[in-house]
């Protein structure tokens, strides 16, 4: 068995200990921030769902005009 299979548990909590340190320097966004932020990815999906629907539903009909034209 390899060294690095032996000792990977000496180094595991040291490891939490540094994650546990990073996460300790993060700024959180506040309750308001996360809720706008949330507003703001639903009505852009659900606009550029709704703007990709009407593109494919303009280009299948145009697809179907360029088939019929052409029998």
């Amino acid at each position: 068995m390899s060294e690095g299979k032996k000792v990977w548990y000496k180094r595991f909590f040291p490891f939490l200990k540094d994650v546990r340190a990073e996460l300790k320097k993060v700024t959180w966004p506040s309750r308001k921030e996360t809720v706008n932020t949330t507003i703001v990815v639903i009505i852009s999906v659900f606009f550029f769902g709704f703007y990709l629907f009407f593109m494919d539903v303009i280009f299948s009909r145009v697809v179907d005009l360029i088939k019929f034209i052409k029998r």
